[in-house]
C-alpha cells in the first residue's frame, strides 16, 4: 500500500484519500472566495463611479415630461368633451330645425289639399251647373224646335 510523510507523519491508503479531498476542496473554497472578492471589488469601483446627480437630473427630467404628458392629456380630454358637448347641441338645434320644418311642410300640404279640394269641388260645382244650363237650353231649342219645326 502507498505511504507518504509529510512533517513527521506517516499518512497510508484511506487517510491519503481523505487529506487529498480536504486539499482539494479547500482548494476550490479558496479559489470561490477569491472570484466572489474580485466581482465584489469591480462592483465596488463601479458603484464608485456612478453619477448620482445625473441619474437625479434624468429622474427629474422624466417626471416634469410625464407631468407635461398628463397635462397635454387633460387638456385633450377637457378639448374633447367641450367638442362634444357642442356637437351634441348643434345636433339638437339640428333636429329641432327638422322638426319644424317637417310641421310646416305637412301644414302647407294640408293647406294645399285643402284648396286643392275647394276648388275641386268648386269646378265640378260650375260645371255641373253649366251642364244643367246647356241641359236646358238644348232642351228649350229641342222643344222649339219640335213646336215650330218650320221657323229656323
Amino acid at each position: 500500500m502507498a505511504e507518504f510523510e509529510i512533517a513527521g507523519m506517516t499518512f497510508k491508503g484511506g487517510k491519503m484519500a481523505v487529506i487529498l479531498t480536504a486539499l482539494s476542496t479547500l482548494g476550490g473554497a479558496s479559489w470561490a472566495g477569491f472570484e466572489f472578492y474580485k466581482d465584489y471589488m469591480d462592483m465596488k469601483e463601479i458603484v464608485q463611479n456612478i453619477d448620482v446627480d445625473a441619474i437625479d437630473a434624468k429622474n427629474v427630467q422624466i417626471i416634469q415630461k410625464l407631468d407635461d404628458a398628463i397635462e397635454y392629456t387633460r387638456d385633450i380630454k377637457s378639448g374633447l368633451r367641450d367638442d362634444i358637448l357642442s356637437i351634441e347641441k348643434q345636433a339638437d338645434r339640428v333636429e329641432d330645425k327638422t322638426r319644424n320644418m317637417e310641421e310646416k311642410v305637412r301644414d302647407m300640404i294640408d293647406k294645399a289639399s285643402e284648396r286643392f279640394e275647394t276648388r275641386r269641388d268648386s269646378l265640378i260645382s260650375d260645371n255641373n251647373r253649366e251642364l244643367k244650363d246647356l241641359e236646358k237650353r238644348l232642351t228649350d231649342k229641342l222643344q222649339k224646335a219640335l213646336d215650330n219645326p218650320l221657323a229656323d
